[in-house]
């Protein structure tokens, strides 16, 4: 399957629950994710992530999910596949074996919602601020470029003040810590 997602800097939260609201989206209480996220040993930051496997091993309480994404139009419409695991340290020990290296941590608060056939995620992201997220699941087959901008114009329709943003969360939470140190 083929995860969509467009991703919004929330400029005002207040208008945009408002909005939402409006559009019949009730959002959940915010949920703890602790995600460390991790990249194969010979890429970098700086370099492409078309077709490259990343993986992200997230805990939410006692649960932990390991979830694989290989970027494909771009970095926000990836082929993905996910399975809860049992145990993340040994996750984690497997992971360093099949030549993935952790690279940030990214740690949230999210509050989810529902529109249709599309998940609503707003995001407060530590060392990055408050984001909003809309994903969708495609066959893979289909183009993400262009549910990418069904999306972005069913958000543009929204009486909300967002700015777009193109990166994942990864790459966002690590400019801004070097930002700061």
């Amino acid at each position: 399957m083929q995860e969509i997602e467009v991703k919004y800097r929330v400029i005002d939260e207040d208008r945009l629950v408002r909005a939402l609201t409006d559009q019949g989206v009730k959002l959940s209480d915010a949920v703890h994710q602790d995600d460390q996220a991790y990249a194969p040993e010979w890429w970098d930051y700086g370099q492409p992530k078309a077709g490259v496997p990343f993986a992200r091993l997230r805990t939410v309480g006692d649960q932990h999910l390991l979830t694989v994404k290989t970027p494909q139009d771009n970095e926000l419409a990836c082929l993905e596949a996910e399975t809860v695991v049992a145990d993340a340290k040994q996750m984690h020990a497997a992971l360093l074996l099949m030549g993935f290296r952790p690279t940030v941590r990214i740690v949230k608060e999210r509050r989810r919602g529902q529109a249709g056939n599309m998940a609503l995620c707003l995001d407060d992201v530590r060392d990055a601020g408050l984001f909003f997220e809309i994903e969708t699941v495609l066959g893979d087959a289909e183009s993400g470029t262009v549910a990418q901008a069904r999306l972005d114009a069913w958000a543009n329709g929204l009486d909300a003040k967002l700015e777009r943003v193109t990166e994942t969360y990864d790459s966002v939470v690590r400019a801004n810590q070097q930002c700061i140190g």
